[in-house]
């Protein structure tokens, strides 16, 4: 967003998120990969020898090497303190995880509630978990979607854009659609940002996703230089809204455009309005509306 926060965006818990099919050790890799039956060559169906030992059906070619690119990658996977059990995690994310087989379900509840002990003190540290956590289960939305948040906060944008993409295709929920954007621009793709704005998707959003929107939008309208219309961008009815916590943001996102757009008495009558909604000062807007 505008302001890159610790906290978790409003868009960042997975509401009512929907699970795919189930996933077990083995269901990535084809069979030819699977380790080959044992078994007699007395067994009915076994190919017959000769009495000097060749097979009768002539030399067999040698066999080929296996194809490394459909085998499933060994990940690091963080250490788990062994206090946390994986029962601390909320009971709709567990619910989500019922799919699994209960000793992968343990894993990966475990692996996603240090992502959330771990997600404002060490956001690398909560990013480990999610990739971990991705790999153990991998066809869950909530699990993805989990791990694209995860990594947005690490900063590793292009890691955040490809899991929040697949939570996306698995359940066709839109509100991680704003942090997919500023992913977008942190990895300098404005114009991409803009495009995801400017799509169907963002009709289906929330009010507080599609105030997000139209931060990341102006945004990305001050990343090209075109200062006015970031302010153009983030004029809107809701700037009056005095009692959703979103308002906080809205203003002064708002009072910081028209401060970048060289506006800056105007810019500190919304500093003032943005510090009287916020008691709690979670920005510095008091600040800024006395220099």
């Amino acid at each position: 967003m505008e302001e890159r926060r610790n906290s978790r965006p409003a868009s960042d818990r997975p509401s009512n998120p929907r699970a795919s099919k189930p996933s077990g050790p083995n269901s990535a890799r084809r069979r030819e990969d699977l380790p080959a039956r044992g078994g007699s060559s007395q067994r009915a169906g076994a190919p017959r020898q000769t009495r000097d030992g060749s097979d009768v059906r002539g030399t067999r070619p040698a066999p080929m090497e296996r194809d490394q690119s459909r085998l499933r990658p060994r990940i690091f996977e963080p250490d788990i303190p062994e206090e946390i059990t994986g029962e601390e995690l909320d009971k709709s994310l567990r619910a989500e995880l019922l799919s699994l087989s209960a000793e992968n379900a343990k894993v990966v509840a475990r692996h996603l509630e240090c992502l959330a002990l771990y997600a404002d003190s060490d956001p690398l540290l909560a990013h480990k978990h999610g990739v971990a956590a991705a790999h153990h289960a991998g066809r869950l939305a909530v699990v993805r979607e989990s791990a694209g948040y995860a990594a947005y906060r690490a900063g590793f944008y292009e890691i955040a854009l490809k899991e929040l993409r697949a939570a996306h295709r698995i359940s066709g929920d839109v509100t991680m659609w704003p942090v997919m954007a500023d992913c977008e621009r942190g990895l300098k793709n404005p114009l991409k940002a803009l495009a995801l704005a400017g799509s169907l998707e963002v009709k289906r959003l929330a009010k507080p996703e599609e105030i997000e929107m139209r931060i990341v939008a102006a945004g990305a309208r001050r990343d090209l230089g075109e200062l006015e219309a970031a302010v153009v961008t983030l004029t809107c009815k809701e700037l009056s809204n005095e009692s959703e916590e979103w308002a906080v943001r809205l203003r002064y996102a708002y009072a910081d455009a028209l401060f970048t757009a060289g506006r800056v008495s105007e810019a500190r009558e919304w500093f003032i309005k943005c510090a009287d909604v916020d008691p709690e000062e979670s920005t510095d807007a008091q600040e800024r509306a006395e220099l």
